[in-house]
């Protein structure tokens, strides 16, 4: 049977309507997946429910988190927010890491990752000590190879694509402290981390 994967909603556009970009909703069902869009609820046993349902979970990219979540007040570089996404989005990262079952988190939803495990991240790239790459790259398609990563060994990453692998880049935050539980397994040349893992 095909696994069902739920998707988390990117966040909100046009004042109230939620959305998921379709890319991901493609590429989850071009996988072999079932793609199962969950929209923010402001209800743990809905919460609930989503992390039994669903085989699998995918935390898409999107706006900046609240500074705040993360022990922080906002500083120069910081975005626009949303506390009620962020809030529905961390509670349902930790309740699906209970649950042991797979789960992706792709830029902002790494981010995610990274604070619902007690960690936090820059605000900015420019606020992260020493020299960084120009991580919001401007080239005219997103999907083009912006930079180069490298894979630390030893890491489950590093069994799939290798030590190192060029990739596109389009995020102006990194991660500050590491999560509870969580490793680095990938580096851009200016030490920003571009992928976690759990340990």
């Amino acid at each position: 049977m095909e696994p069902k994967i739920g998707i988390v909603i990117c966040g909100f556009t046009d004042g109230n309507k939620q959305f998921v970009s379709n890319d991901y909703i493609q590429s989850v069902r071009y996988s072999g997946g079932i793609p199962l869009v969950l929209p923010l609820v402001r209800s743990d046993h809905m919460i609930e429910q989503y992390a039994s349902l669903c085989d699998g979970f995918l935390f898409c990219g999107g706006n900046d988190i609240t500074p705040l979540l993360f022990g922080q007040e906002p500083k120069n570089g910081n975005g626009k927010t949303n506390i009620t996404l962020d809030l529905f989005q961390i509670r349902t990262m930790k309740r699906i890491l209970k649950t042991g079952k797979a789960m992706l988190a792709i830029c902002r939803g790494m981010q995610i990752y990274n604070v619902a495990c007690d960690g936090s991240i820059y605000q900015d790239i420019s606020l992260q000590p020493g020299r960084h790459l120009d991580h919001m790259q401007q080239s005219k398609e997103r999907s083009e190879v912006s930079h180069k990563i490298m894979v630390e060994p030893g890491s489950q990453l590093r069994n799939y694509i290798g030590q190192k692998l060029y990739v596109n880049s389009y995020h102006h935050q990194s991660i500050e402290n590491l999560g509870n539980g969580l490793i680095a397994c990938t580096r851009a040349s200016d030490k920003t981390i571009e992928a976690l893992e759990m340990i």
